[in-house]
């Protein structure tokens, strides 16, 4: 039997086309296979890494043969980013969650595993939430990525900054994961019926 190999964090990211913070985090809520050196470093089993590609390709399913909603969330906010992820796990809904830090690393995730739903806040270091949202409504490949906003802008910030498209809904914060439950659970509900049909 061949010994497991490991690759870095900067490795993994790059093969799976992700920002380092984000594998990072996938490695603390144990999506991917890893150990840390005597130094601190993360090393990351080469085979769990090539997993979670080929699931990220085909997407996930779930029991009933539906494949898993693809929920894409944009967040640079550590606190906010544990708190999506232990609420979303709570819901027992089939999803298949990736989160990353900015704008410009939701593009890339975007351009290469297009989601079902994207949620974003606005205020985000880099590319910022009203630019992705721009680029991702010019891009026709891209155009009808369903997109909620959650952010603590007022209504003249936001018309400040040029506007939110018609068709982005948008919450306040705090993150109101009631609303935002039952709009994943309507997603969820017309993913099983374009399955079915």
């Amino acid at each position: 039997m061949a010994e497991p190999k490991y690759i870095s964090t900067r490795e993994a990211a790059k093969r799976l086309g992700l920002s380092l913070g984000t594998v990072q985090q996938m490695v603390e809520r144990g999506e991917l296979r890893a150990w840390k050196t005597a130094g601190g470093h993360r090393r990351i089993d080469e085979a769990s890494v090539e997993s979670y590609h080929q699931r990220a390709r085909t997407g996930a399913t779930v029991a009933n043969g539906t494949r898993a909603l693809r929920l894409l969330i944009a967040e640079d906010d550590r606190i906010l980013q544990k708190l999506y992820t232990h609420t979303l796990e709570g819901w027992g809904l089939p999803l298949e969650v990736q989160l990353v830090t900015s704008g410009f690393d939701a593009l890339l995730e975007i351009g290469r595993h297009p989601p079902d739903l994207l949620i974003t806040d606005l205020n985000m270091p880099g590319l910022n939430g009203f630019q992705m949202i721009r680029r991702i409504r010019e891009n026709k490949l891209t155009a009808g990525t369903d997109i909620v906003v959650v952010s603590g802008m007022s209504d003249d910030e936001i018309a400040d900054e040029g506007g939110l498209p018609d068709d982005v809904t948008r919450y306040g914060k705090p993150v109101p994961f009631k609303e935002l439950r039952g709009y994943v659970q309507a997603k969820v509900a017309q993913l099983r019926r374009e399955h079915s049909a």
